[in-house]
């Protein structure tokens, strides 16, 4: 009778194995068989298409046009500088000439600077202005990605998305609840 227990017993533990090994390996290709469910959004699109993306861009294109400005001055005069140096070249003496190419060289390289400067002021301030805005629209995304069980959304232009076909875009959706405010910040 014992006999018998031990193996009743081990063909169930045996059975139970290979419903175990068949749950292991049967059950995820089933699940998988379709793939991931992938998505992407347009980050730089939903930007532009949003009141506070709008209103982000209008004050950076202010600030841009107020430095641009600066520097055109500069430039402007860098370029009578230049003009004086070739014109009156001829009735200079050596030693002012050389005086006067070493003040434009020296202003050239201040132009440079201040130009390299400018430009990560105005990156910085991009930065700081779209962060935000981001911040939101990724909690949005994962929302979205949860609701709709994708595995996976990709930012069109940062992933080089080449192609994809049109059920994948989610900005249009992005935008949509941005605007009404549907984020759980």
């Amino acid at each position: 009778m014992k006999r018998q227990n031990g193996f009743v017993l081990s063909r169930v533990v045996i059975a139970l194995g290979w419903a175990l090994a068949l749950c292991v390996f049967v059950a995820p290709a089933s699940a998988f068989a379709e793939g991931p469910k992938v998505g992407y959004v347009d980050l730089q699109r939903a930007l532009n298409e949003v009141a506070d993306g709008k209103k982000a861009k209008k004050k950076l294109k202010a600030d841009f046009e107020k430095k641009q400005k600066m520097l055109n001055g500069k430039q402007e005069e860098l370029k009578k500088m230049q003009q004086e140096l070739e014109q009156g070249g001829m009735m200079l003496s050596d030693e002012t000439k050389r005086a006067k190419a070493v003040e434009f060289q020296k202003k050239m390289y201040e132009l440079q600077q201040t130009y390299g400067q400018l430009q990560q002021e105005l990156a910085q301030a991009e930065a700081k202005a779209t962060k935000k805005i981001f911040d939101k629209m990724g909690v949005i995304i994962k929302d979205i990605a949860k609701e709709k069980s994708y595995d996976l959304v990709l930012e069109r232009t940062e992933s080089a998305v080449l192609f994809a076909k049109d059920d994948m875009d989610l900005t249009g959706e992005l935008i949509k609840r941005y605007k009404i405010g549907r984020a759980h910040v």
